[in-house]
């Protein structure tokens, strides 16, 4: 009931995560990033405790493949569990135990990792990832996450209609810069959550300045805030 794609952006330093799911609020149990760690995907029958696992192995130095190698090891419902993570050495690691739901696939590269279950072609990960890795490196990390998932669903998807989205997006702050969520939608939450980062996108830095210099950061764009707004700019 799940598609996902975790990458990092060697040149920028970020990672993120982007996913989709039949059921609701999927970014909040699924998805996870750590600022100079990882990306980590916990999903199908989902334990939202072995994302953050995933990526306190690889802060302590193992490697994705390692750590999604220790944590199915030790996890004692592993055959329910769909991983993925890639950390700052680069190389994707996943792993679908042997109860996961549906047609199920994995496709995993230098930059990226892709999942899925209760697929409509085991061709999804491998059409997500191949997205991925074809768009520019230049392009900014969630823009290409969004192409990735989109070629995920035009590859076929889930079986049924999907419902909710997410983005995730770590820089070198200790928060993720982007979160963006569609935690429920009757029509296209992919399209919906591509709408959401066109929003975004503008203002990503604006905030992050706000947070870590508030005396230089562009003005709010409000009523009573006497500073000049930046283009489109929004509380």
């Amino acid at each position: 009931m799940t598609f996902s794609l975790a990458a990092r952006c060697p040149r920028s330093g970020r990672f993120g995560i982007v996913v989709t799911s039949s059921s609701p609020a999927v970014a909040a149990r699924c998805a996870f990033v750590r600022a100079g760690v990882g990306a980590a995907a916990s999903q199908n029958v989902t334990d939202p405790r072995l994302g953050p696992r995933l990526l306190d192995l690889m802060a302590a130095g193992h490697g994705a493949q390692e750590a999604v190698d220790r944590l199915a090891a030790t996890e004692p419902h592993a055959d329910w569990r769909q991983l993925t993570a890639i950390g700052a050495r680069g190389g994707g690691a996943a792993f679908s135990g042997a109860r996961t739901l549906g047609r199920n696939a994995r496709a995993t590269g230098q930059d990226a990792v892709a999942a899925g279950n209760l697929l409509a072609t085991p061709d999804v990960p491998a059409a997500m990832l191949a997205a991925f890795e074809s768009l520019d490196p230049g392009r900014p990390l969630a823009a290409r996450l969004l192409a990735a998932l989109r070629a995920g669903a035009d590859a076929g998807g889930e079986e049924g209609p999907v419902h909710s989205a997410g983005l995730l997006v770590a820089d070198t702050a200790a928060w993720p810069v982007t979160d963006l969520r569609v935690d429920w939608s009757e029509d296209d939450p992919i399209a919906e959550l591509a709408a959401l980062w066109q929003r975004w996108e503008p203002q990503e830095a604006d905030y992050l300045q706000r947070a870590l210099a508030p005396d230089a950061a562009p003005g709010y764009g409000v009523p009573g805030d006497s500073r000049p707004a930046a283009p489109g700019e929004r509380t």
